[in-house]
Protein backbone atom coordinates (compact mmCIF):
# COMPACT_ATOMS: atom_id res chain seq x y z
CA UNK A 1 0.00 0.00 0.00
CA UNK A 2 1.58 3.21 -1.13
CA UNK A 3 1.50 6.53 1.23
CA UNK A 4 -1.54 7.96 -0.36
CA UNK A 5 -3.53 5.27 0.21
CA UNK A 6 -2.34 5.11 3.97
CA UNK A 7 -3.37 8.09 5.07
CA UNK A 8 -6.74 7.78 3.09
CA UNK A 9 -7.48 4.67 5.09
CA UNK A 10 -6.41 6.77 7.98
CA UNK A 11 -8.22 9.65 7.92
CA UNK A 12 -11.55 7.35 7.22
CA UNK A 13 -10.87 4.85 10.13
CA UNK A 14 -10.14 8.43 12.46
CA UNK A 15 -13.40 10.76 11.24
CA UNK A 16 -15.97 9.38 14.07
CA UNK A 17 -13.23 11.25 16.13
CA UNK A 18 -12.46 13.76 14.68
CA UNK A 19 -16.39 14.27 14.31
CA UNK A 20 -16.15 14.43 18.06
CA UNK A 21 -12.95 17.21 18.34
CA UNK A 22 -15.17 19.21 16.68
CA UNK A 23 -17.88 19.20 18.82
CA UNK A 24 -14.99 19.96 21.49
CA UNK A 25 -14.17 22.66 19.68
CA UNK A 26 -17.22 24.26 19.00
CA UNK A 27 -17.69 24.27 22.90
CA UNK A 28 -14.20 25.82 23.12
CA UNK A 29 -15.22 28.66 20.81
CA UNK A 30 -18.50 29.24 22.79
CA UNK A 31 -16.62 29.86 25.84
CA UNK A 32 -14.27 32.42 24.14
CA UNK A 33 -17.13 34.55 22.70
CA UNK A 34 -18.96 34.35 25.46
CA UNK A 35 -16.17 35.84 26.96
CA UNK A 36 -15.55 38.56 24.74
CA UNK A 37 -18.81 39.32 24.70
CA UNK A 38 -19.27 39.93 28.59
CA UNK A 39 -16.13 42.12 28.72
CA UNK A 40 -17.35 44.37 25.39
CA UNK A 41 -14.33 43.54 23.57
CA UNK A 42 -14.34 46.58 20.59
CA UNK A 43 -11.56 47.80 18.19
CA UNK A 44 -10.48 50.34 21.04
CA UNK A 45 -9.13 47.68 22.36
CA UNK A 46 -6.42 47.18 19.62
CA UNK A 47 -4.59 50.29 20.80
CA UNK A 48 -0.95 49.82 22.76
CA UNK A 49 0.61 52.40 24.51
CA UNK A 50 4.71 52.61 24.75
CA UNK A 51 6.75 53.61 27.74
CA UNK A 52 5.67 51.72 30.94
CA UNK A 53 2.38 50.48 29.47
CA UNK A 54 0.12 52.39 31.99
CA UNK A 55 -3.05 52.99 30.93
CA UNK A 56 -3.00 49.91 28.65
CA UNK A 57 -7.37 49.37 28.41
CA UNK A 58 -6.36 46.70 25.70
CA UNK A 59 -3.91 44.69 28.04
CA UNK A 60 -6.14 45.04 31.18
CA UNK A 61 -8.92 43.61 28.98
CA UNK A 62 -7.14 40.77 27.79
CA UNK A 63 -6.75 40.05 31.30
CA UNK A 64 -9.85 39.95 32.34
CA UNK A 65 -11.34 38.05 29.03
CA UNK A 66 -8.14 35.66 29.27
CA UNK A 67 -9.05 34.71 33.52
CA UNK A 68 -13.03 34.39 32.51
CA UNK A 69 -11.80 31.62 30.01
CA UNK A 70 -9.63 30.03 31.88
CA UNK A 71 -12.37 30.11 35.01
CA UNK A 72 -9.46 32.19 37.33
CA UNK A 73 -9.90 35.14 39.10
CA UNK A 74 -7.27 36.74 37.93
CA UNK A 75 -4.80 36.90 34.75
CA UNK A 76 -1.49 38.59 33.55
CA UNK A 77 -0.91 37.79 29.93
CA UNK A 78 1.94 39.44 28.58
CA UNK A 79 4.52 39.82 25.76
CA UNK A 80 6.99 40.34 28.53
CA UNK A 81 7.38 36.57 29.16
CA UNK A 82 9.78 35.11 27.04
CA UNK A 83 8.64 31.60 27.12
CA UNK A 84 6.27 29.16 29.14
CA UNK A 85 9.41 28.48 31.34
CA UNK A 86 9.84 32.13 32.08
CA UNK A 87 6.15 32.52 32.94
CA UNK A 88 6.37 29.14 34.90
CA UNK A 89 9.74 30.40 36.89
CA UNK A 90 7.73 34.10 37.37
CA UNK A 91 5.07 31.95 39.38
CA UNK A 92 7.18 30.24 41.69
CA UNK A 93 9.72 32.67 42.87
CA UNK A 94 6.39 34.90 43.08
CA UNK A 95 5.00 32.21 45.65
CA UNK A 96 7.66 30.31 47.32
CA UNK A 97 10.17 31.35 49.39
CA UNK A 98 13.52 30.40 51.72
CA UNK A 99 12.58 27.50 53.46
CA UNK A 100 9.55 26.31 51.79
CA UNK A 101 9.33 23.24 49.65
CA UNK A 102 8.47 22.76 46.10
CA UNK A 103 7.10 19.33 45.54
CA UNK A 104 7.14 17.67 42.45
CA UNK A 105 4.39 14.82 41.99
CA UNK A 106 4.31 13.68 38.39
CA UNK A 107 8.25 12.91 38.45
CA UNK A 108 10.85 14.56 36.78
CA UNK A 109 10.29 18.38 35.62
CA UNK A 110 10.70 19.12 31.78
CA UNK A 111 14.28 19.96 30.78
CA UNK A 112 14.46 23.42 30.41
CA UNK A 113 13.28 23.65 34.68
CA UNK A 114 15.81 21.51 35.86
CA UNK A 115 18.13 25.23 36.03
CA UNK A 116 14.87 26.63 37.20
CA UNK A 117 14.69 24.80 40.26
CA UNK A 118 18.49 24.02 40.91
CA UNK A 119 19.26 20.09 39.35
CA UNK A 120 21.45 21.58 36.74
CA UNK A 121 23.27 24.63 36.53
CA UNK A 122 24.93 26.79 39.95
CA UNK A 123 25.16 30.31 40.79
CA UNK A 124 22.88 31.63 38.51
CA UNK A 125 19.76 32.48 41.18
CA UNK A 126 17.84 29.10 41.02
CA UNK A 127 15.21 28.08 43.62
CA UNK A 128 17.78 25.74 45.24
CA UNK A 129 20.14 28.73 45.10
CA UNK A 130 17.76 30.85 47.47
CA UNK A 131 17.07 28.31 49.92
CA UNK A 132 14.18 26.54 48.67
CA UNK A 133 13.54 23.04 49.14
CA UNK A 134 12.74 20.66 46.22
CA UNK A 135 11.27 16.90 46.32
CA UNK A 136 9.58 14.84 43.59
CA UNK A 137 7.60 11.79 43.91
CA UNK A 138 8.53 9.02 40.99
CA UNK A 139 5.99 7.66 38.93
CA UNK A 140 4.85 4.16 39.39
CA UNK A 141 6.26 1.75 37.22
CA UNK A 142 3.21 2.05 34.58
CA UNK A 143 4.21 5.83 34.25
CA UNK A 144 1.26 7.40 36.57
CA UNK A 145 1.03 9.52 39.20
CA UNK A 146 1.55 7.76 42.57
CA UNK A 147 -1.37 8.33 44.28
CA UNK A 148 -0.56 6.39 47.41
CA UNK A 149 2.84 7.89 47.63
CA UNK A 150 0.85 11.59 47.35
CA UNK A 151 -1.65 10.99 50.12
CA UNK A 152 0.72 10.70 52.29
CA UNK A 153 3.72 13.06 50.77
CA UNK A 154 2.68 16.87 51.55
CA UNK A 155 4.26 18.30 54.43
CA UNK A 156 3.29 21.47 56.93
CA UNK A 157 6.64 23.51 54.93
CA UNK A 158 5.26 22.03 51.27
CA UNK A 159 4.32 25.20 49.92
CA UNK A 160 3.52 24.51 46.40
CA UNK A 161 2.61 21.32 44.49
CA UNK A 162 4.19 21.15 40.77
CA UNK A 163 1.76 19.40 38.54
CA UNK A 164 3.55 19.28 34.99
CA UNK A 165 -0.15 18.70 32.89
CA UNK A 166 2.19 17.39 29.56
CA UNK A 167 4.45 14.74 29.33
CA UNK A 168 7.50 16.71 28.43
CA UNK A 169 10.69 14.92 27.22
CA UNK A 170 9.43 11.35 28.83
CA UNK A 171 7.43 8.22 28.00
CA UNK A 172 4.44 8.76 30.01
CA UNK A 173 1.40 9.76 29.45
CA UNK A 174 0.11 13.47 30.04
CA UNK A 175 -2.49 14.48 32.66
CA UNK A 176 -6.14 15.37 32.00
CA UNK A 177 -8.40 17.49 34.03
CA UNK A 178 -9.67 14.61 35.66
CA UNK A 179 -6.29 13.45 36.82
CA UNK A 180 -5.40 17.39 37.94
CA UNK A 181 -8.47 17.60 39.80
CA UNK A 182 -7.67 14.32 42.03
CA UNK A 183 -3.95 15.50 42.46
CA UNK A 184 -5.47 18.71 44.18
CA UNK A 185 -8.32 17.18 45.88
CA UNK A 186 -5.48 14.50 47.50
CA UNK A 187 -3.12 17.49 47.89
CA UNK A 188 -5.95 20.00 49.23
CA UNK A 189 -6.65 17.07 51.83
CA UNK A 190 -3.88 17.05 53.55
CA UNK A 191 -2.64 20.85 53.68
CA UNK A 192 -5.72 23.53 52.26
CA UNK A 193 -3.02 26.09 52.05
CA UNK A 194 -0.61 24.47 49.84
CA UNK A 195 -1.00 25.68 46.44
CA UNK A 196 -1.23 23.57 43.59
CA UNK A 197 0.52 25.09 40.70
CA UNK A 198 0.21 23.95 36.78
CA UNK A 199 2.20 23.91 33.95
CA UNK A 200 -0.19 24.25 31.18
CA UNK A 201 2.19 24.36 28.77
CA UNK A 202 0.33 22.05 25.55
CA UNK A 203 -2.83 21.50 27.60
CA UNK A 204 -5.59 24.80 26.94
CA UNK A 205 -8.28 24.13 24.68
CA UNK A 206 -7.65 20.68 24.79
CA UNK A 207 -10.46 19.49 27.12
CA UNK A 208 -13.46 22.19 27.67
CA UNK A 209 -12.70 23.03 31.67
CA UNK A 210 -8.86 24.20 32.04
CA UNK A 211 -6.84 23.01 35.14
CA UNK A 212 -8.21 26.64 37.58
CA UNK A 213 -11.81 25.45 36.60
CA UNK A 214 -11.38 22.36 38.96
CA UNK A 215 -9.10 24.22 41.67
CA UNK A 216 -5.89 24.66 40.42
CA UNK A 217 -4.40 27.52 42.82
CA UNK A 218 -2.17 28.84 40.03
CA UNK A 219 -1.54 27.94 36.16
CA UNK A 220 1.42 29.08 33.59
CA UNK A 221 1.74 29.05 29.83
CA UNK A 222 3.00 30.34 26.53
CA UNK A 223 1.23 32.27 23.87
CA UNK A 224 3.09 30.75 20.97
CA UNK A 225 1.80 27.59 22.38
CA UNK A 226 -1.73 26.90 22.14
CA UNK A 227 -3.51 30.11 23.37
CA UNK A 228 -1.60 32.42 20.91
CA UNK A 229 -3.32 30.74 18.18
CA UNK A 230 -0.19 30.76 15.74
CA UNK A 231 -0.47 34.37 15.62
CA UNK A 232 0.75 35.80 18.63
CA UNK A 233 4.34 36.90 18.18
CA UNK A 234 5.63 36.38 21.66
CA UNK A 235 4.69 35.82 25.39
CA UNK A 236 3.13 33.92 28.07
CA UNK A 237 0.92 34.18 30.89
CA UNK A 238 0.03 33.54 34.56
CA UNK A 239 -3.77 32.86 35.27
CA UNK A 240 -5.64 31.84 39.23
CA UNK A 241 -5.99 33.29 42.08
CA UNK A 242 -5.58 37.00 42.46
CA UNK A 243 -2.53 37.34 45.17
CA UNK A 244 -1.05 34.53 43.03
CA UNK A 245 -1.29 36.35 39.60
CA UNK A 246 -0.35 39.69 41.27
CA UNK A 247 2.97 37.72 42.92
CA UNK A 248 3.93 36.57 39.41
CA UNK A 249 4.06 39.93 38.00
CA UNK A 250 5.73 41.13 40.87
CA UNK A 251 8.88 38.74 39.57
CA UNK A 252 7.86 39.74 35.88
CA UNK A 253 8.42 43.30 36.90
CA UNK A 254 9.01 44.96 39.87
CA UNK A 255 7.15 44.42 44.00
CA UNK A 256 5.53 47.71 43.63
CA UNK A 257 4.52 47.52 39.52
CA UNK A 258 3.58 44.05 39.38
CA UNK A 259 0.85 43.52 36.73
CA UNK A 260 0.44 47.42 36.03
CA UNK A 261 2.89 47.95 33.92
CA UNK A 262 4.17 46.43 30.80
CA UNK A 263 3.52 48.09 27.11
CA UNK A 264 1.89 45.98 24.85
CA UNK A 265 2.88 47.99 21.99
CA UNK A 266 0.65 46.92 18.37
CA UNK A 267 0.13 43.48 19.71
CA UNK A 268 -3.33 43.69 21.70
CA UNK A 269 -5.18 42.81 18.62
CA UNK A 270 -3.21 39.68 17.98
CA UNK A 271 -3.28 38.73 21.16
CA UNK A 272 -6.89 39.04 21.02
CA UNK A 273 -7.62 36.97 17.55
CA UNK A 274 -5.09 34.75 18.79
CA UNK A 275 -6.88 33.25 21.66
CA UNK A 276 -10.27 33.67 19.09
CA UNK A 277 -8.79 31.07 16.65
CA UNK A 278 -6.90 28.95 19.31
CA UNK A 279 -9.54 26.36 20.44
CA UNK A 280 -9.86 25.75 16.11
CA UNK A 281 -6.68 25.00 15.50
CA UNK A 282 -6.03 23.25 19.03
CA UNK A 283 -8.67 21.09 17.22
CA UNK A 284 -6.89 20.76 13.95
CA UNK A 285 -3.26 19.75 15.91
CA UNK A 286 -5.21 16.69 17.68
CA UNK A 287 -6.73 15.25 14.19
CA UNK A 288 -3.25 15.43 13.23
CA UNK A 289 -1.53 13.76 15.85
CA UNK A 290 -4.53 11.46 15.64
CA UNK A 291 -3.37 10.75 12.16
CA UNK A 292 0.22 10.68 13.15
CA UNK A 293 -0.04 7.76 16.01
CA UNK A 294 -1.97 6.17 13.34
CA UNK A 295 -0.01 5.75 10.49
CA UNK A 296 3.17 5.58 13.15
CA UNK A 297 1.54 2.53 14.70
CA UNK A 298 0.70 0.50 11.16
CA UNK A 299 4.39 0.73 10.55
CA UNK A 300 5.09 -0.96 14.05
CA UNK A 301 6.62 1.83 16.07
CA UNK A 302 5.34 2.25 19.32
CA UNK A 303 3.43 5.60 19.78
CA UNK A 304 1.97 7.88 22.75
CA UNK A 305 -0.73 8.38 23.36
CA UNK A 306 -2.24 5.28 21.49
CA UNK A 307 -3.88 5.89 17.61
CA UNK A 308 -7.36 5.75 19.18
CA UNK A 309 -7.04 7.11 22.78
CA UNK A 310 -8.12 10.80 23.89
CA UNK A 311 -6.14 13.94 23.41
CA UNK A 312 -4.82 15.63 26.45
CA UNK A 313 -1.92 17.77 24.98
CA UNK A 314 -0.93 18.57 21.15
CA UNK A 315 2.06 16.66 21.43
CA UNK A 316 2.67 12.96 19.55
CA UNK A 317 5.67 11.06 20.87
CA UNK A 318 6.68 8.01 18.48
CA UNK A 319 10.12 5.89 19.61
CA UNK A 320 11.84 5.88 16.66
CA UNK A 321 14.86 3.40 17.95
CA UNK A 322 17.98 4.98 16.14
CA UNK A 323 19.29 8.50 16.21
CA UNK A 324 19.66 8.05 12.54
CA UNK A 325 15.50 7.34 12.34
CA UNK A 326 15.12 10.82 14.70
CA UNK A 327 17.52 13.29 12.55
CA UNK A 328 15.37 11.58 9.40
CA UNK A 329 12.21 12.11 10.89
CA UNK A 330 13.19 15.97 11.82
CA UNK A 331 14.37 16.89 8.04
CA UNK A 332 11.50 15.85 6.50
CA UNK A 333 8.64 17.50 8.65
CA UNK A 334 11.74 20.83 7.80
CA UNK A 335 11.41 20.35 4.27
CA UNK A 336 7.84 20.33 4.70
CA UNK A 337 6.98 23.41 6.48
CA UNK A 338 6.52 26.76 4.82
CA UNK A 339 9.60 28.39 6.47
CA UNK A 340 13.23 27.59 5.85
CA UNK A 341 12.24 23.84 3.93
CA UNK A 342 15.54 24.03 2.64
CA UNK A 343 17.44 24.34 5.70
CA UNK A 344 18.50 21.13 7.28
CA UNK A 345 18.21 20.22 11.05
CA UNK A 346 21.08 19.38 12.84
CA UNK A 347 21.35 18.02 16.81
CA UNK A 348 23.21 21.17 18.70
CA UNK A 349 23.43 22.13 22.55
CA UNK A 350 20.22 23.98 22.96
CA UNK A 351 20.02 26.73 26.25
CA UNK A 352 17.83 24.66 29.14
CA UNK A 353 18.38 21.22 27.81
CA UNK A 354 20.10 18.14 29.16
CA UNK A 355 21.12 16.63 25.84
CA UNK A 356 21.92 17.78 22.13
CA UNK A 357 17.92 18.72 20.30
CA UNK A 358 16.94 17.70 16.97
CA UNK A 359 14.36 20.42 15.88
CA UNK A 360 12.04 20.75 12.86
CA UNK A 361 10.93 23.93 13.22
CA UNK A 362 9.63 25.27 9.65
CA UNK A 363 7.02 28.63 11.55
CA UNK A 364 6.15 31.65 10.78
CA UNK A 365 6.68 32.39 14.22
CA UNK A 366 9.75 31.18 15.71
CA UNK A 367 9.75 28.49 18.51
CA UNK A 368 5.61 28.07 18.16
CA UNK A 369 4.63 24.83 19.01
CA UNK A 370 1.27 25.11 17.97
CA UNK A 371 1.97 25.56 14.17
CA UNK A 372 3.29 21.95 12.99
CA UNK A 373 6.99 21.10 14.46
CA UNK A 374 8.98 18.80 15.72
CA UNK A 375 11.68 17.95 17.98
CA UNK A 376 13.93 15.05 20.41
CA UNK A 377 16.55 15.06 22.57
CA UNK A 378 19.70 12.58 21.12
CA UNK A 379 19.04 9.85 23.75
CA UNK A 380 17.72 6.25 23.93
CA UNK A 381 15.21 5.47 23.31
CA UNK A 382 15.19 8.30 20.77
CA UNK A 383 11.69 9.28 20.60
CA UNK A 384 10.49 12.27 18.30
CA UNK A 385 8.07 14.44 19.66
CA UNK A 386 5.27 16.30 17.04
CA UNK A 387 3.56 19.23 18.01
CA UNK A 388 0.91 21.37 16.90
CA UNK A 389 -0.34 21.86 12.61
CA UNK A 390 -2.72 24.60 12.15
CA UNK A 391 -4.59 22.37 9.72
CA UNK A 392 -4.81 18.85 9.00
CA UNK A 393 -4.41 18.87 5.29
CA UNK A 394 -0.50 20.26 6.37
CA UNK A 395 0.25 17.29 8.22
CA UNK A 396 -1.25 14.45 6.19
CA UNK A 397 1.29 16.10 3.22
CA UNK A 398 4.26 15.68 5.54
CA UNK A 399 2.68 12.39 6.76
CA UNK A 400 2.96 11.08 3.21
CA UNK A 401 7.09 11.79 3.10
CA UNK A 402 7.51 10.55 6.44
CA UNK A 403 6.16 6.80 5.72
CA UNK A 404 8.51 7.05 2.25
CA UNK A 405 11.62 8.37 4.34
CA UNK A 406 11.03 6.60 7.86
CA UNK A 407 9.59 3.29 6.95
CA UNK A 408 8.43 0.36 8.68
CA UNK A 409 9.95 -0.43 12.09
Amino acid sequence: MNSSKQLLEAEQTLFPIFSGIDAQVKQNLKRVLEAFRRHRVGAHHFAGVSGYGHDDLGRQTMDLVFADVMGASSAAVRVQFVSGTHAIACALFGVLRPGDEMLAVVGSPYDTLEEVIGLRGHGQGSLIDFGIKYRELPLTKAGTVDYDALSQAVGNNTRLVFIQRSCGYSWRSSLSVADIEKIIYIVKQQNPDTVCFVDNCYGEFIEEKEPTHVGADLIAGSLIKNPGGTVVSAGGYVAGREDLVEAAACRLTAPGIGSAGGATFDQNRLLFQGLFLAPQIVGEAMKGNHLTAYVFDKLGYPVNPLPMSPRRDVIQAIKLGTPEKLIAFCRVVQQHSPIDSYVEPVPWEMPGYESKVVMAGGTFIEGSTLEFSADGPLREPYIVYCQGGTHRAHIAIALEALIDAIGPA
